[in-house]
Formats: C-alpha cells, sequence, structure tokens
C-alpha cells in the first residue's frame, strides 16, 4: 500500500518516491478496539471524547443516569425575583440563583424556583407538588425559632420517616433541617447566603452527585499561614472563608471577616479553615490547612492588599479588563503595609500619616520596599443634607457638636486603615455611640449615614457626592502604593505603573474627584 501523495506517474510509468515494506499504510481489525475490549468505565462522565468513542464503535444510545431533578423553594414576605421593582423592605432573592446554579454543577437539574410568602398552607402545597416533581427539595430560609420561619414547621409534618436532624454544630449554618419522605430528601437551608451555600456544599452537594452517578467530589487542601488571629465560639466547628496570597515562603489565608449574610463573601474566597468544635482561637502566624472551594486554584496577576479606594477599584477593573488576573483584599493600610514587607503582595494602597514629620507613606518605609507615587484624595466628615448638627461647619466643628449629642451615632472604620488613624486623631479618645461598627471601605460608610444607621462617618468626597451625602473637607491625602522590590520587574506590576501613567486614565481619576 502506498499513500498517492508518494508516488506519480510519467509517460504511463509508475514512480514511488519511498521505500515500501509488506503492511504499510494498512490498519488492521482489532489495532484500535478489539471486540470484547473495555471502552467506557461505569461513570465516566461523557464529554465529546467518550462520544466520539461510542460513534466509532457504532452506539447510537447508552444508558446513562438521569440528572436528579431538585426543586427550590424560597421562602418569605420579603423576597423577591432578580429584575422586579425593588421596594422598602424587600430583598432580592439571590440564594435561589446560586442553588440552581450549583446544582447543575453538581450534576442535577434545577427546577423553576417557587417564591412562597410566610403562609403555612401555601407553604404546605407548595412542597407536596415539589415532591410529586422532584428527587431532591430544598427549601430556603425559615428554619429557625422565629414566628415567620415556617419551613420547618410545614417539613415537621412529612412522614416515612420525617425530619432526621433539626440543626448543627456547625458556623455558619447552625439551623440547618435534614429530613426524608418516601425515599425523598428534603432540606431546609439557613436563609442568609454565606450559611446557604456552605451547609449546601457540605450536606447536599454529595447527595446530588451521588444520584447523577458521578464520583465524590473530594475538596483538595494546601497549607496557609495564617497572618492573623482568628476567635471562634467554642461547642461549634466554624467554617472561615479565607482569600490566598503567595508569601515569601508559603501561602499565606486571609480571613474574609464577613457573616453568614455575606452574599459576596463566598464569591470572592479562595477555601475556608476549620476550627474545630472546641477551639476557641487560631494564633496568629500559624499553618493552617485550606479546603479549596474550586478544583484549580488560577494563581492572580498582581495581588494588592492594603486600604480601599475607588480610584483602586477603576485602576484594577481596568487592568482586568485588559486580562490581568487581580486580587483585591482590604484589610487597611497597616496591614497592607506589614504585607508588603512580609512579601505577601505585589501592592499595598497605603495612606498612612506620619505625626511627627507631617508627611504621607513615605516615612513607613523599610528596607526592600518602593514606593509608586497614586494620587490625592480629599477626605471629610460624611452627613445626611439638612442635618443642621452639621451643616455649616468645619469638619472639626461638626465631630465636637456630634460629641455632644449622645443621640448622634457615627459610623467608624476598621482598625489598622488610614481613615480609623484619622477618626481618632478626631476623636481623641472619645468612644462615641456607632464607635464599634467598623465597615472596611467608605461605600458602606456612605451607606451606612445615607440608609439612617448612622449619622456622620469619614468617606472620600467622591463616595459622598455620589451619595447625595453633605461633605465636610478635612484632609487632603495622598494614597500610594508600596511595592516590594523583588517584585517591582513583575509584569503585572510594570502594567499597573504604566496604567497610573496614560493620560485617559489620569483624566478619570479626576473625574472621581482625584488629582494624580
Amino acid at each position: 500500500m502506498v499513500m498517492v501523495e508518494h508516488a506519480y506517474v510519467r509517460d504511463g510509468q509508475l514512480y514511488i518516491q519511498r521505500p515500501v515494506t509488506a503492511g504499510a499504510a494498512v490498519t488492521f481489525a482489532g489495532t484500535d478496539i478489539a471486540a470484547g475490549e473495555l471502552v467506557l468505565y461505569r461513570g465516566t462522565l461523557l464529554t465529546s471524547r467518550e462520544t466520539g468513542v461510542l460513534a466509532a464503535i457504532g452506539r447510537a444510545a447508552i444508558n446513562v443516569w438521569r440528572r436528579p431533578r431538585v426543586a427550590i423553594i424560597s421562602t418569605g414576605n420579603e423576597l423577591i425575583p432578580p429584575g422586579a421593582g425593588m421596594r422598602p423592605g424587600l430583598i432580592y432573592d439571590s440564594n435561589a440563583r446560586t442553588l440552581s446554579d450549583a446544582i447543575r454543577e453538581c450534576g442535577g437539574e434545577a427546577l423553576p424556583t417557587q417564591i412562597v410568602p410566610d403562609d403555612i398552607d401555601a407553604l404546605r402545597q407548595a412542597l407536596r407538588a415539589a415532591l410529586d416533581e422532584a428527587d431532591l427539595v430544598l427549601l430556603s430560609g425559615g428554619t429557625s425559632k422565629g414566628g415567620g420561619d415556617l419551613s420547618y414547621r410545614a417539613v415537621e409534618e412529612l412522614r416515612a420517616p420525617g425530619v432526621l436532624v433539626h440543626g448543627v454544630a456547625l458556623k455558619p449554618g447552625k439551623p440547618l433541617c435534614l429530613a426524608v419522605t418516601h425515599g425523598k430528601g428534603v432540606v431546609v437551608l439557613p436563609g442568609f447566603p454565606t450559611s446557604a451555600i456552605f451547609t449546601y456544599h457540605e450536606f447536599v452537594a454529595p447527595v446530588i452527585r451521588k444520584l447523577a452517578g458521578l464520583s465524590g467530589d473530594e475538596r483538595k487542601t494546601v497549607n496557609a499561614r495564617l497572618p492573623v488571629r482568628v476567635n471562634s465560639e467554642p461547642g461549634r466547628t466554624e467554617y472561615v472563608l479565607v482569600r490566598l496570597v503567595e508569601g515569601q515562603n508559603m501561602l499565606s489565608a486571609y480571613p474574609m471577616g464577613q457573616g453568614s449574610g455575606s452574599v459576596t463573601a463566598f464569591s470572592r474566597a479562595d477555601g475556608f479553615v476549620v476550627v474545630e468544635q472546641y477551639q476557641e482561637l487560631l494564633e496568629a502566624e500559624s499553618i493552617v490547612q485550606v479546603h479549596l472551594l474550586a478544583a484549580g486554584l488560577m494563581a492572580a496577576d498582581l495581588v494588592v492588599i492594603g486600604s480601599h479606594c475607588v480610584g483602586l477599584d477603576l485602576l484594577l477593573g481596568e487592568l482586568h479588563h485588559r486580562g490581568w488576573r487581580t486580587k483585591f483584599l482590604a484589610v487597611g493600610s497597616t496591614a497592607g503595609l506589614q504585607a508588603a514587607i512580609r512579601g505577601e503582595c505585589d501592592l499595598a494602597g497605603i495612606h498612612l500619616l506620619d505625626p511627627v514629620s507631617g508627611r504621607y507613606n513615605e516615612p513607613f518605609l523599610r528596607e526592600g520596599l518602593e514606593l509608586i507615587p497614586g494620587y490625592r484624595r480629599m477626605q471629610g466628615v460624611v452627613f445626611r443634607a439638612g442635618d443642621s448638627r452639621f451643616e455649616g461647619c468645619t469638619a472639626a466643628q461638626a465631630v465636637q457638636r456630634a460629641l455632644e449629642d449622645p443621640t448622634c451615632v457615627m459610623v467608624n472604620r476598621n482598625q489598622g486603615s488610614g481613615t480609623r488613624i484619622l477618626i481618632d486623631g478626631l476623636l481623641r479618645g472619645a468612644q462615641p455611640p456607632g464607635y464599634a461598627v467598623q465597615p472596611r471601605n467608605h461605600n458602606a460608610v456612605a451607606a451606612a449615614v445615607l440608609q439612617g444607621r448612622a449619622d456622620w462617618g469619614v468617606a472620600v468626597e467622591w463616595v459622598a457626592r455620589r451619595s447625595g451625602l453633605g461633605f465636610l473637607p478635612l484632609a487632603e491625602e495622598c494614597y500610594d502604593f508600596v511595592v516590594p522590590r523583588g517584585r517591582t520587574n513583575r509584569p503585572a506590576v510594570a502594567a499597573f505603573r504604566a496604567l497610573l501613567a496614560e493620560a485617559q486614565l489620569r483624566q478619570s481619576l479626576r473625574s472621581l474627584g482625584l488629582q494624580p
């Protein structure tokens, strides 16, 4: 057998350009797949590779596991579906969307979501209909002991056998309820988003994967250093969400520091650390085991740790748009500087005032650190427009009036942030109502004042103006970036420097009230 491209005809003669041996260019029966040979294992997930093999052996159909059908019932008078018009006192049902996609990721089929009000008869009817159609039913919310918590009451009426567990020694996720009725599972997940997602992945996802014929999802773990101390409540196993960054010798795990009501915490976390049931704390610098939330951990091209700023949001957003993977941890200027000293980040965003020299940031540099100039921004006291306690005052006068009024509530900033240092300088040791409330960014401060949860706080000017709040200038400060010298030549750091120098980007910073 000779390939035609290796031969030609001239003057009626056949010329062959390569030597030929017996059996060359011939495929014999059984060379690829022989009769009786194993082609695919039971439980193999079918992709284009597997279906191609099946087609090659002439199989048009095979037996497969049916995707388990999972019904989701969200409960609560306050819930509305995404896309509906928002009104005071309502919240969007984010749990249903998260759970639906998580079910698909585990090989299941999520049935259309129902939102059922706090009505026991309506909930009973929805539960019966879901059990008729689905293999597994998930209820979101209504599993605690409040007057409007009806889910567990409806589930308690199930039999054969009924409720198996109500309450687990787990944080977050304590009020979880597990039941079985006539061979079908019913789970009441906590209503708080992080609690709901944690308990779903720990208790529900393995069941769905089993019903779908998939192998167990063994979560990978990595060792990491814990840079800060983590306190825990004895008596319950606690899961602490963390973000991972590369240190000099090993990974560092930064706690997310957000409660079970956080919608974004789970999406931004890389993994979680388990604090055992009778363990009261994890000491700083201890080595912990991190359970990864994703099978493949993608390292970021640029890691930024430090103080939050809307200008930094703009810079990182533009880098992300250009194809760079970025990760930001809002831990405050002081903690960001320490992270840079330990070599755990590429950049640390800081705005630290040295009271001796009156200069920002540069006096805090150590050997091995370099300063990248950023921009200037105005910090000030924010308040609701029309509040007579603040209108027409200077920032210092406004704070003094606030301290003289015991009904005037402040919103603070997280300890270690440059803004917190500025606030403590204003207060001079006083701790007025609201002092213990410590959000991690300027947007949260503005939201607290705008919603009436606080009367005043300190934030940057652009955030105040965007929120329609009053603003009393306090201090123009320098927001700069510290980079460990060992990372100055990294491509992502070079891209960040170049971006800071772009005329269009600098104009965008000015539109936010920042001065490059």
